[in-house]
């Protein structure tokens, strides 16, 4: 599954294609064609849509930027560990089997990317477009809320800093170091984004009508919650601000969709009655 970058990939693109079939139980490919054709249509949908992934290229930005700034900029690691020495390394301790290493890994690295993507097509194929929207808003409020932290406040991730936690991830990750480490940097642990982004589809999900995503978007938010504690990722605070930055994101998240909202419902009307004139020509 992560012997390769052709291999990782193949496993996204078949959970993705999985989840789609599951929570829209038709062929998988017709809602791909029909948000593809929307995009093409919508402008509001497109400027959304692209506008969420530009918010994600902060997340690069912020780690070219890091080298470059003060480096008398104050590390929170060693406050985080005198209240969580003792406790951090419990899980791993406990639950520790190469199987869970390898579920738990999956989950971290495979199904929460691409429960993000799938999400959207799941929310337009059944023409939710709050949820459509509140995802978009959702997604990118996390990144902006958290970027500051990384940048002015950085924690180290766990296993580098605590001598009990070990790194799981490698042992059936080998490259995980070399092909992931571009995405995310050694000290952005606080606030855990693994935790605010998984917890946020989650309440989104809920919120909508689709009661198969919601189930799958609650397993993964779950399980990836147990995942970076257990792969030796996170400390226990990291889990508990991403907590409260996804309850805070969907919140603001919920109110900014209405803005698009009623310009989306605008188009849909117009391309409405333009295809009405055509009809009757």
């Amino acid at each position: 599954m992560f012997q390769s970058t052709t291999a990782i990939f193949a496993t996204g693109l078949a959970t993705f294609l999985i989840i789609l079939a599951f929570c829209l139980r038709k062929n998988p490919f017709h809602s791909m064609v029909f948000l593809f054709r929307d995009l093409i249509q919508s402008r509001v949908m497109l400027f959304h849509l692209l506008g969420g992934m530009s918010i994600l290229l902060l997340n690069k930005l912020e780690l070219i930027m890091e080298p470059h700034l003060d480096p008398n900029v104050s590390d929170w690691t060693p406050y985080i560990k005198v209240f969580e020495e003792n406790v951090t390394p419990l899980v791993q301790q406990l639950f520790k089997t190469p199987l869970l290493t390898c579920v738990t890994t999956y989950f971290y690295v495979i199904v929460f990317s691409t429960l993000m993507f799938a999400s959207l097509f799941v929310y337009h194929h059944n023409r939710d477009y709050r949820s459509w929207y509140t995802l978009i808003y959702g997604i990118s409020i996390n990144y902006l809320l958290a970027i500051p932290f990384f940048l002015f406040a950085p924690v180290a991730e766990a296993w580098s800093s605590h001598p009990d936690v070990q790194f799981l991830i490698p042992t059936v990750y080998p490259d995980f170091e070399e092909q992931y480490r571009h995405f995310s940097g050694l000290n952005n642990s606080f606030p855990s984004l693994h935790t605010s982004i998984s917890v946020t589809m989650a309440i989104i999900a809920w919120q909508s009508q689709n009661r198969r995503l919601a189930g799958v978007s609650a397993l993964s938010a779950g399980i990836v919650l147990f995942a970076i504690l257990y792969l030796g990722i996170h400390w226990y605070l990291d889990l508990i601000a991403g907590l409260v930055l996804a309850s805070v994101s969907v919140s603001l998240a919920s109110r900014l969709c209405e803005i698009p909202l009623g310009t989306h419902q605008l188009e849909l009307s117009r391309r409405k009655a333009s295809e009405q004139m055509s009809n009757l020509s």
